[in-house]
């Protein structure tokens, strides 16, 4: 090998810098997204595999969801962690979202670089850093609000140092929850402790409880449900607890759960809960915008039965036949690098030919396992599947598909593309 093509020294430093492709699925220097116009499979600008997001679905998504927060009379901040797409948050801003909700600093940085101006971060704040970066951005933007969660006097009193020299006050809710949960305290005597503290802090205003039920239930069997509830009268009862002590600061008071699968539990416990000022449920549902074909049409509340809404799977993800070793087996490009395994494998929808036409169902087929870069596909010994043809898949929990992707090609119903997706984690 020539000197010339070394990347590094021998000492090991950096010989010289040669920046890479930033978009897998886009042929070129992979640089440049597709082109508007682009027919998916009748030119040649798209490797394979690609995930797509399909806009119409997408569209349909985050009005439904609107239409429903309104008719429900709910907040809704959706984690934008699911995405980190500041095409897709934008859009359901637009469509009347109050904001987003984050769980990192980082993510708080992020979204306030894509302009969002209304941010929960849905987690205890306890990084230097961060508590100064976020600090110093609200004193320089006193108009922009930031809210977030305390679970602890030793979160809180991390809290106070970190803004110690910063001209700025916080908004923060009371998280709570229940022996074995996620993140929140646990006893009514903590909550008060926690809530008396934050009234006589100088720094931090308190505004509400918050919680995530997802921690202790994840279906929609009963049992799942009524831990649901009981968890949303627990925090209700620690909400009265700190109302009755005039703990809470504002005009109103801040009621916030309800992730993907249980947020229409969580709306019709909170809305009946009367406090000495009104209340206002907010509801954090990321994962509808995209959905899917597996974990969320199983269990998010639009999926169930008698249900006035629902949600379409937005997103796919395409790959070629490799190879047809064995008469009912296919191997596949794509693998854990392109498509989210850890709740179901990915769902055959459609084959086409090597060219992209000739569209036909392929839902009697199955992905039977996956590895890094290869899909085994389980296929009718007599199918005409062929080596070089598309497969086309639904998948499962888009919160672990949008982060193997710096870019998706929008695309219509008839596979044009139609815009360009980016994520930012």
């Amino acid at each position: 090998m020539s000197s010339n093509a070394s990347f590094l020294s021998v000492d090991g430093s950096l010989n010289q810098v040669m920046p890479g492709p930033l978009y897998k699925s886009a042929t070129a220097d992979g640089r440049s997204v597709i082109p508007l116009g682009t027919d998916l499979f009748g030119a040649d600008t798209v490797f394979s595999p690609v995930m797509v997001l399909k806009r119409q679905a997408y569209e349909h998504n985050i009005a439904a969801m609107a239409d429903y927060c309104r008719q429900r009379g709910v907040l809704h901040a959706p984690h934008g962690k699911t995405s980190m797409a500041p095409e897709l948050l934008r859009g359901a801003i637009r469509q009347g979202a109050w904001g987003l909700s984050a769980a990192t600093s980082a993510q708080v940085r992020a979204f306030r670089s894509f302009g969002i101006r209304n941010i929960l971060l849905a987690n205890e704040l306890v990084d230097p850093a961060g508590i100064r970066w976020i600090g110093r951005y609200q004193h320089e933007h006193p108009d922009q609000t930031f809210i977030c969660y305390v679970d602890s006097l030793a979160g809180l009193q991390i809290l106070h140092e970190g803004l110690a020299d910063i001209d700025a006050t916080l908004l923060v809710l009371l998280e709570v929850s229940v022996t074995g949960g996620r993140t929140g305290c646990r006893s009514l005597p903590e909550a008060l402790d926690i809530a008396r503290a934050l009234r006589r802090s100088d720094k931090l205003r308190l505004v509400g409880i918050a919680g995530y039920e997802g921690a202790i239930a994840g279906d929609r069997s009963a049992g799942s449900l009524a831990k649901v509830r009981d968890y949303c009268q627990w925090m209700m009862t620690v909400a009265t607890a700190v109302d009755q002590e005039s703990l809470f600061e504002g005009n109103n008071v801040l009621l916030s759960a309800g992730g993907g699968t249980f947020f229409d539990i969580v709306t019709q416990m909170f809305k009946t809960l009367v406090l000495s000022h009104p209340s206002v449920v907010m509801i954090r549902s990321g994962a509808y915008m995209a959905h899917d074909d597996g974990l969320y049409a199983r269990i998010a509340p639009f999926a169930q039965p008698g249900s006035g809404f629902r949600l379409q799977a937005a997103l796919e993800i395409w790959g070629r036949v490799l190879s047809r070793p064995e008469p009912e087996l296919a191997i596949l490009d794509f693998g854990r690098r392109d498509a989210p395994f850890d709740q179901d494998l990915p769902i055959p929808h459609h084959f086409r030919a090597r060219d992209g036409q000739s569209p036909r169902d392929a839902s009697q087929s199955e992905i039977t396992a996956i590895n890094d870069q290869h899909a085994y596909l389980r296929v009718a010994g007599d199918d005409p599947l062929q080596v070089g043809d598309w497969v086309g898949c639904g998948i499962s929990h888009p919160c672990t598909a949008f982060d193997k992707w710096r870019y998706l090609p929008m695309v219509d119903d008839d596979y044009i593309c139609v815009g360009a997706v980016t994520t930012w984690f």
